[in-house]
């Protein structure tokens, strides 16, 4: 008997049905209509106390750096005084910089508009003045440094233009400003010399007389934000509109993609992962059939090369099929997850896949992204170090490396902090934070759906009724799920609940009283009239089970408990028998044991390693 995971299933769509305690796959046709609805940062309170304190972490690094300092490279660049202490590590400018032997100065500035963009979410979440406060007197420092030179100085005009377009669109958006759009206007002029005019792939030439560094930007990234503006401006953001069709990669990565033809393979990993929701954004604001098809089959080839964590990229880049690198990757790289960025690209595009095709197959890759990468890792600090990569080397099998390479590498994995000093995970990290608080739920007239089950408390109105619905429980330490109603007055709506695919003989309580559970693309659905005081228990059973990384390594298999990982504590090879893996016993809050060849293992999730060595891959046998 065998409960392993084939990835084969996590790779269909289908309905389930649920019986009389039994779990049946049906096939179901894609759904199509108006995308259903964002709920506002503002309209969820969270009270998960581990993603609560990432955002208290990441909240405090923002608002404790200098405005002098964070300007500092912008004013550098276009030969304007510059006060103030330098950041230093990526984010500092070098004239001089030579990427084949320095580090610091890579991408000057860089994250500046994703911290406004965040600095623009937390606000709308909190209400807090002095973050609205801190992003427009950001803005208006920076308003004063718009120039071409900016651009012709910088590694990344394209990749820098984006982020600044995200963080002036988020301030405007979230935060009030209203000279934020003005300021994007000039920023637009300033770039457009400077920028390529079209998507041009990454290592691609196109300014003569530079070095390979030069060749790193991320024009391809463009269109979603693009697509995003243009949708905010309505009639007003033509030009952005046609900027951002204008960067579609069609030729090269859409095109195929929408075919079903795999061209992931050697493409950088985070990057163009991120791509992917500019197509999602032609789909959304554009109407393409042809793009939404892209991010779709995309996604299907993105989780056929994941890790069983929801990463991908070891070394930062994608594979291509049936190449066998993911498996030589866990004895070769420590760097298997870019993990801050990564987890943005996917949460993102997930959230829009899901939204359009209300396919709860999307809310179940967002959900074990986000307790098996992410939320597990290292705070920001202050000075810039960050948590870059989840580490998934795991001690190989026989002769899988020299033992010269294993002892260099060594045998197990462990968070440690990125050797660069504020890289591009510090500024993906704060964003995908403060996304928390919008990927638990999405709304449509008559219904809302329920996605994380986070503890949490939403509001919203449905027509002229005032609803409030509070999350409580545990989960994922428990299975048990309770949703209690606040409603102005009775009102009539339907209650979508993702049920994740591993929890077989999931069950359903209203008001105490069992409702037979139906599920439809990963939905159960409770449709009534709801009044204050009526609850809703979940259950949502929990299973240890196994994945095998890939089909042909059958026996290198993750460990998996409901939607988390578990990690075994451990420096050397652990190998147990398959009946053993399904028999592990939970020996406190976060901590199970299994029994190995060698004896008792201890296993925890991500989140519970802190810094000890661990395997997220052991090998079973029978």
């Amino acid at each position: 008997m065998s409960t392993g995971i084939n990835r084969r299933d996590l790779l269909q769509g289908a309905a389930t049905v649920v019986a009389g305690g039994v779990m049946q796959r049906v096939g179901f046709a894609a759904i199509v209509g108006r995308p259903l609805e964002e709920v506002g940062y503002g309209q969820v309170t969270l009270k998960s106390p581990l993603h609560l304190a990432q955002m208290e972490n990441v909240r405090t690094v923002l608002m404790g750096l200098s405005d002098d300092s964070l300007l500092l490279p912008f004013r550098k660049m276009v030969g304007q005084d510059a006060p103030g202490e330098d950041l230093g590590g990526w984010y500092q400018y070098r004239a001089d910089y030579n990427y084949t032997k320095d580090d610091a100065g890579l991408a000057p500035s860089a994250t500046f508009g994703q911290w406004v963009s965040a600095l623009s979410r937390m606000y709308a979440i909190s209400g807090e003045q002095e973050l609205r406060e801190r992003a427009m007197r950001l803005n208006s420092l920076y308003a004063q440094t718009i120039a071409t030179e900016y651009y012709a100085n910088n590694r990344f005009p394209a990749y820098c233009f984006d982020k600044l377009v995200c963080g002036l669109m988020d301030a405007h958006r979230l935060a009030g400003d209203s000279d934020a759009l003005a300021i994007l206007e000039r920023t637009r002029k300033a770039a457009l010399p400077e920028l390529p005019g079209h998507a041009v792939d990454r290592e691609v030439v196109w300014r003569e007389g530079k070095d390979a560094s030069w060749t790193w930007d991320e024009s391809y990234t463009l269109p979603e934000n693009l697509y995003l503006l243009s949708a905010q401006m309505g009639s007003e953001g033509a030009a952005y509109r046609e900027m951002a069709e204008r960067y579609l990669d069609d030729t090269t990565y859409f095109d195929p993609l929408a075919r079903g033809k795999n061209v992931l393979g050697g493409k950088h990993a985070y990057s163009y992962v991120n791509a992917m929701c500019s197509a999602m954004q032609a789909y959304m604001v554009g109407g393409s059939e042809k793009h939404l098809q892209a991010a779709k089959n995309g996604f299907d080839m993105l989780l056929a090369q994941s890790f069983v964590t929801g990463g991908w990229g070891p070394d930062e880049l994608l594979q291509a099929p049936g190449s066998g690198t993911v498996y030589t990757s866990l004895a070769r790289s420590h760097n298997s997850f870019e993990t801050p960025c990564g987890s943005y690209a996917h949460m993102k595009l997930t959230r829009y896949l899901l939204r359009c095709t209300r396919d709860g197959r999307y809310g179940d890759s967002m959900e074990r992204v986000m307790y098996n990468t992410v939320l597990g890792a290292l705070p920001l600090q202050p000075d810039g170090h960050a948590f870059y990569y989840s580490d998934y080397h795991s001690s190989p099998p026989a002769n899988a490396a020299s033992d010269s390479a294993k002892a260099a590498l060594g045998a197990a994995g462990k968070r440690v902090y990125s050797t660069h000093g504020w890289p591009c995970c510090s500024g993906t990290l704060p964003q995908v934070v403060a996304d928390y608080w919008i990927n638990g739920y999405f709304h449509e007239p008559g219904a809302v759906w329920v996605n994380l089950y986070l503890p949490s408390i939403l509001r919203w109105n449905e027509g002229e009724t005032k609803v409030e619905m509070e999350l409580e429980g545990t989960y994922p330490e428990t299975p048990e799920v309770r949703l209690r109603m606040k409603t102005s007055h009775p009102v009539s709506f339907a209650l979508k609940l993702r049920i994740p695919a591993w929890a077989a003989g999931a069950s359903l309580e209203v008001n105490r009283k069992t409702v037979r559970l139906a599920v439809v693309a990963g939905f159960a659905t409770v449709r009534r009239k709801w009044r204050t005081g009526d609850t809703v228990e979940l259950q949502l059973p929990m299973k240890p089970r196994f994945e095998a990384l890939d089909e042909a390594h059958p026996e290198t298999v993750g460990v998996l408990f409901g939607p988390r990982a578990l990690f075994a504590l451990a420096s050397e090879p652990v190998v147990a028998s398959k009946a053993c893996v399904l028999e592990i016993q939970q020996a406190g809050t976060d901590e199970w044991t299994l029994q190995s060849s060698n004896g008792p293992v201890k296993m925890v999730p991500f989140t519970s390693v802190g810094g000890e060595p661990y395997l997220t891959y052991i090998q079973v046998s029978g």
